[in-house]
């Protein structure tokens, strides 16, 4: 009787495991976009280049703030992505150059140093900081919604490869938030304590008003 039923709930196990499975969900970027869901291609539709993304090959144009150029492969640009909770990023840093501090509240991260040496940090919630200078093949995990900066201190460029747990894992970077926008700059000086003169220099030099 023991077996009978081992057996029964074995087959039901698996019968419904398959219950509704689709192998893939690729993006179809021209139809309407919903809050929570993406529509998908139609199967027939799904060639071989939605599985493939290039746009990695290269850096981005450096930005002169940061000296560094980041590369994304997101599910914007990468409509394979979608419901596989993966992405892809490419980080050039030149000597002296900087990831500022941001975070990403959608997915945690894994850096793999490829070229150069860079420093990464991060804060945890009870603001502890661990930072670790990283050489050519380390990696460093960042655990997902975590305050987080990398700095190339060294002599040449560096070259960081960036996997995320998601296929859209967001980014705040927290000089932006606080100086790119509209926020009256009495509100940053009551709640940051930062004097006025460096509210506007910031502004200023972030595109910010107010």
């Amino acid at each position: 009787m023991l077996h009978n039923i081992l057996v029964l709930f074995s087959f039901v196990l698996v019968s419904t495991a398959h219950v509704g499975v689709v192998d893939f969900c690729v993006v179809d970027l021209s139809a309407p976009q919903w809050p929570a869901d993406y529509s998908c291609k139609p199967s027939a539709e799904v060639t071989a280049d939605d599985f493939v993304y290039s746009g990695l090959s290269m850096p981005e144009n450096y930005s002169s703030l940061f000296n560094a150029a980041i590369n994304t492969a997101f599910l914007d640009q990468y409509p394979g992505l979608n419901s596989l909770d993966l992405s892809m990023a490419r980080v050039d840093v030149n000597p002296g150059g900087v990831v500022p501090m941001h975070n990403h509240p959608g997915a945690s991260k894994t850096i793999l140093t490829a070229k150069g040496t860079i420093n990464g940090g991060l804060i945890s919630s009870d603001n502890t900081v661990y930072l670790k200078t990283l050489n050519e093949g380390d990696i460093m995990v960042f655990p997902q919604g975590l305050l987080q900066f990398q700095v190339n201190t060294g002599k040449t460029q560096a070259l960081v490869w960036v996997s995320f747990r998601s296929s859209n894992p967001g980014q705040q970077i927290l000089g932006n938030a606080l100086f790119s926008n509209n926020l009256p700059s009495e509100y940053i000086e009551k709640t940051t304590f930062i004097d006025d003169d460096e509210v506007k220099r910031l502004k200023a030099l972030l595109g910010g008003s107010g």
